[in-house]
């Protein structure tokens, strides 16, 4: 019987695994989105959330063996196979093979990298806060090649491509999961 996680379980795992902040800071960011992509989905919340919570289990400890040492402590635990295709499918192109197939798994997919891009953006401005970005000042960003230059950008194409979404969509649910939990994430700023 494979085991479907509540989020404290989840938490549980990625922090024996995850010690450090910014790993921390970033599932904390892709769990916010993928719940608020869930509901706009009529999806359930707490599954979207706790695989948006271990995407990056393994990244900190193996960072050469990415999505695959995942999928090994995983399995070892007994966990659904929807966390670890999942899991899988945000490596697609890169580290997996396993194609995002799921709504849940192309949303993964998708936000992953553009979470990374909009935290950096955050940082850059006068507020420090996700709370008064608008969408203008990411796609700027975005295509400024030499910004956050490790962002696959990509990716995000490829994932928008693959949602049926145009990126400024993308960019402004992100934007608005991210806001939902700015202060859990430390993208407050001074607002």
């Amino acid at each position: 019987m494979d085991k479907k996680l509540s989020r404290q379980e989840a938490w549980e795992l990625l922090t024996e695994y995850t010690k450090g902040a910014s790993l921390q800071n970033h599932a904390l960011t892709v769990e916010a989105v993928m719940r608020r992509f869930a509901r706009l989905n009529g999806e359930d919340e707490e599954v979207w959330g706790v695989a948006g919570l271990l995407h990056d289990l393994d990244y900190e400890q193996f960072p050469d063996e990415h999505c695959r040492k995942a999928e090994e402590i995983m399995r070892k635990r007994g966990i659904d196979e929807i966390y670890i295709r999942a899991m899988q499918c945000h490596g697609y192109g890169i580290c997996t093979d396993v194609e995002p197939l799921s709504n849940m798994e192309k949303v993964l997919y998708t936000i992953d990298e553009l979470t990374g891009l909009i935290h950096a953006v955050c940082l850059m401005r006068p507020s420090k806060s996700v709370l008064d970005l608008e969408i203008k000042s990411v796609k700027k960003k975005f295509k400024d090649k030499s910004f956050a230059a490790g962002v696959n950008r990509d990716v995000i194409r490829n994932g928008c491509e693959r949602l049926g979404m145009e990126l400024d969509a993308v960019i402004c649910e992100t934007i608005e999961g991210m806001k939902e939990k700015a202060s859990e994430i430390g993208l407050k700023g001074n607002l």
